[in-house]
């Protein structure tokens, strides 16, 4: 290989993760950062299901958790309040926050879903930005339905749509995307089949076994996508909590799987979103509620004035949304979102999110620049300080039909995008 060719070689990785870092984020019109809207996941999280519920489709058993299904685990706390901390570090940095002290507390809105998961998210973000400061979390009580989160009541004819969409992506066979995944999916089938120790006379569902059907839903399950890719989807994503919750070695996939074969593995659970989450007949109707508080806030934060279906306070400088990774592929799906961070592909990993930042200029103009963050792998299994030396990957993302070569939106171009994005979704009620 020639010379040039070997330093080319060797200086490209830095070029790819130099926006990662903090200072790679400076734009170049010098406008100052004036608000910061984030949408967010929900921290580390124990697995929905009792561990039973996953032993069938392996030789061995899953690993127990001590939190109760579905709930936020203290190290999934940690990891939150870790996150908190370190935004706080990052946008006083840009001038948004004062450093220290209490005296921004009040310039901040926490609107978090009624889980517990959520809930207790939002309480370890206050705590890590706002330490010994009053930051309430705005939440209805567990068991509560948040429209915000969870659109409720929608028509037949969209459920309809939703399923034929998906049908439509796949060449209207559900088992097309156990063939499009088929390897994958067999090395998955595989590992299940052959790691850990079985109990005797225990007996497991192969992947491929399961029937792939494809069917209207309700609530906020426009669309039932059911089959060996979505099951692969559950069980990478336990594997994944697993993980990242410190588990011993021995227990994250039976002693079978490390970090990179878990990259490649998580593969699985994104494809599965893909289809069920991003295509947009889905993605419109589910994000359209957080859509329409998206460009309310942002609008209020810009004019200084009261705008209906703003959340938070006139002269707040963050609104922070604690939701769901199905929150985060639904708005992905519906403005066309990609991003690739810590070697994945449009993956949702516990606690990450997606960051919009109004900018204004020394003229007035204002725009809008979009990122998404997670810590990494690795960060959250070693609960890992982060600071502006040692950040969480934070990567821009561009927004198709709205950001210019620069990454900027203009704030008004991105309300039309948001407004026809939202009427597109109400179309077919």
């Amino acid at each position: 290989m020639p010379i040039r060719t070997q330093l080319l070689a060797a200086l490209f990785p830095l070029l790819v993760l130099s926006p990662a870092s903090p200072q790679a984020h400076a734009p170049a019109d010098n406008s100052k950062l004036i608000y910061t809207l984030i949408v967010s996941r929900h921290g580390v999280r124990s697995p929905t299901g009792k561990s039973t519920q996953y032993d069938r489709y392996s030789k061995a058993a899953w690993p127990a958790w001590t939190t109760a299904p579905g709930e936020l685990t203290p190290h999934g706390f940690a990891l939150m309040k870790i996150f908190g901390s370190y935004d706080r570090e990052l946008f006083s940095s840009e001038g948004l926050f004062s450093a220290q002290d209490c005296a921004d507390a009040t310039r901040i809105t926490i609107h978090a879903d009624s889980d517990q998961r959520t809930r207790e998210t939002g309480r370890a973000l206050a705590e890590g930005l706002f330490p010994g400061c009053s930051v309430p979390v705005q939440a209805k009580a567990e068991g509560t339905h948040d429209p915000l989160f969870h659109p409720a009541n929608i028509p037949p004819a969209q459920a309809e749509l939703a399923a034929a969409a998906i049908l439509g992506r796949i060449g209207g066979d559900p088992a097309a995307i156990v063939a499009a995944y088929h390897a994958p999916l067999a090395e998955f089938d595989s590992l299940l089949a052959s790691c850990g120790d079985a109990e005797p006379g225990h007996s497991r569902t192969s992947l491929f076994d399961i029937p792939s059907t494809i069917s209207t839903g309700t609530d906020d399950h426009l669309a039932e996508v059911k089959g060996p890719l979505s099951v692969a989807a559950t069980l990478t994503e336990n594997l994944l909590l697993a993980y990242t919750e410190g588990m011993d070695m021995k227990q994250v996939g039976w002693g079978c799987i490390d970090g990179t074969r878990l990259r490649s593995l998580m593969d699985l659970h994104t494809a599965s979103s893909e289809f069920a989450l991003r295509t947009p007949a889905v993605a419109g109707p589910l994000s359209s509620s957080l859509l329409r508080v998206i460009a309310a806030s942002l609008a209020q934060a810009a004019t200084g004035k009261p705008v209906n279906d703003a959340e938070g306070r006139v002269g707040d400088k963050m609104l922070l949304l604690v939701g769901h990774d199905t929150n985060l592929s639904a708005i992905a799906g519906a403005l066309h979102l990609d991003w690739i961070l810590d070697d994945r592909r449009d993956d949702t990993p516990p606690g990450s999110a997606l960051e919009l930042e109004l900018r204004q200029d020394a003229s007035g103009r204002r725009t809008v620049q979009l990122f998404f963050t997670a810590q990494t792998l690795e960060q959250m299994r070693n609960a890992a300080p982060l600071s502006l030396t040692n950040p969480a990957p934070r990567v821009p993302v561009f927004i198709p039909g709205c950001s210019a070569a620069d990454g900027a939106c203009e704030l008004g171009s991105f309300e039309v995008l948001l407004k026809e994005r939202m009427q597109q979704a109400q179309s077919t009620r």
